[in-house]
């Protein structure tokens, strides 16, 4: 197994054997059975995966500094969408909200001031995670900062595989020798922000910075990314980061 430092992410193939590693490290019960429940082998087509879209509102971008203020679950697959499934939690972040916070995700003083601590819905959470693989967009968000919010609570950290949908669309439109010659030409790269990927492949508009519908979008996008340029064959240790 390739060995990592703490706090980094594996480098494949080097999940599974990271997530047992933990499981048996570990002492909270609630991450022990996240990490007990494992992820998909490397080699599972993409078409056979559970799946889940995570999406997260934060206080801001740096996990170091910022909070989770809610959370998004929707469990899928490429076939179908398990909507019945969803969970959704607004959160109370340890530090109080900024004016430019409310603004952008439109979740207010109020809507905290009863809310649970990211501890309280953790149970809830990983069950909801557990033994899927995670489907984000962008997840410099998402994973670190899940990791630093139960870190600090539990003083042990919770990483895990994802596929980034941000990162797909980054293979083809930012990263390709197209991508590069359009930019040698001097042309603006091409946006890879959700709503942006979306529109490409002619999925609906939804109204944007809300954890539940965020997810719901991510989902959506990954099986249109998979039915233009994948197959559904593809083995998940091809597209996870």
């Amino acid at each position: 197994m390739r060995r990592i430092r703490p706090g980094k992410a594996p480098a494949i193939p080097g999940w599974p054997e990271y997530l047992s590693e933990r499981a048996a490290a570990v002492r909270d019960p609630r991450l022990a059975r996240f990490f007990t429940a494992g992820c998909p082998a490397p080699d599972t087509p993409i078409g056979e995966a559970p799946l889940v879209a995570l999406d997260m509102e934060t206080t801001g971008l740096d996990e170091r500094r910022h909070a989770i203020v809610s959370i998004g679950l929707v469990p899928f697959t490429l076939a179908r969408i398990a909507l019945h499934e969803r969970r959704y939690w607004v959160v109370r972040p340890p530090r109080p909200l900024s004016e430019a916070s409310v603004a952008f995700h439109h979740i207010t003083h109020s809507d905290i001031a009863q809310a649970p601590d990211l501890e309280e819905i953790l149970e809830g959470l990983v069950a909801g995670l557990a033994g899927r693989l995670a489907v984000v967009h962008f997840r410099h968000i998402e994973r670190p900062f899940l990791d630093a919010g139960v870190k600090a609570r539990l003083g042990e950290g919770l990483l895990f595989p994802v596929i980034d949908t941000m990162s797909l669309e980054a293979r083809r439109h930012r990263q390709s020798l197209l991508a590069r010659f359009r930019r040698w030409l001097g042309r603006p790269p091409a946006s890879i922000r959700l709503y942006d990927s979306r529109a490409r492949y002619g999925l609906p508009v939804y109204s944007g910075h809300h954890a539940l519908i965020d997810a719901l979008a991510t989902a959506e996008l990954l099986q249109a990314q998979i039915a233009t340029h994948f197959d559904p064959a593809t083995p998940v240790g091809e597209l996870w980061s």
